[in-house]
């Protein structure tokens, strides 16, 4: 399929310069420039940051809980458009251990469901306020090795957008596909991002050692 979620942002050091990247999906009705703004909160030496635009602002049309062929073909595009960001940083020396992935979001379902059905080796996996597509998760679809990788889930209890119960069946299929696992559920936080999630998410990005 082709895919529509073109425009995108590039920031921080040049890709020629960069050790690691780390690559940020935004929410429906964000952008780009939603995502720049966390980038003070994480920075880490020697990073370039890619924050991929998505038509019309969102990824795609209808909750991420409903059946996935009603929200086709947005889900595929989108899992095209990072799994061809991913291809073309390998293809620029950036080796998978420092290729980050973070989203919020509608971002952060699209970044997980990703990372779970073309699983392998990533520095780490962020997502914020989303968990796995689809309107049931069944353990059989999702098969593979993460070989580790460093992942965190944080929500609120109180999520109007994002069940607790999808993170915590999100969980189990990363913790199945061999991830490192953190997961925080914050009281009554509601649909946002707070500074302890981006605090895990510096700490895990500046444990690893540049390859």
């Amino acid at each position: 399929m082709t895919n529509e979620h073109n425009n995108r942002v590039a920031t921080g050091i040049p890709l020629g310069e960069a050790k690691k990247v780390l690559v940020m999906l935004h929410g429906r009705g964000a952008d780009a420039d939603s995502m720049s703004n966390l980038i003070s909160e994480i920075d880490t030496e020697r990073m370039l940051y890619i924050i991929p635009q998505a038509t019309d602002n969102s990824w795609y049309p209808y909750r991420f809980i409903e059946k996935r062929e009603m929200n086709e073909p947005g889900i595929n595009s989108g899992l095209i458009l990072i799994d061809s960001i991913v291809n073309a940083l390998i293809k620029n020396n950036i080796t998978r251990e420092n290729i980050y992935l973070l989203g919020f979001s509608q971002g952060a379902c699209l970044v997980s469901d990703y990372a779970a059905r073309y699983p392998g080796l990533f520095g780490g996996l962020f997502a914020l306020s989303g968990g796995l597509i689809g309107d049931e998760i069944n353990p059989d679809h999702y098969t593979g090795d993460l070989q580790q990788t460093p992942v965190f889930f944080g929500c609120s209890d109180t999520d109007f957008h994002i069940p607790e119960q999808r993170i915590h069946e999100s969980v189990k299929i990363y913790e199945m596909l061999n991830a490192v696992v953190t997961k925080k559920i914050y009281p009554n936080m509601g649909h946002t991002i707070n500074p302890d999630e981006l605090s895990v998410i510096h700490q895990i990005m500046s444990a690893k050692q540049y390859a």
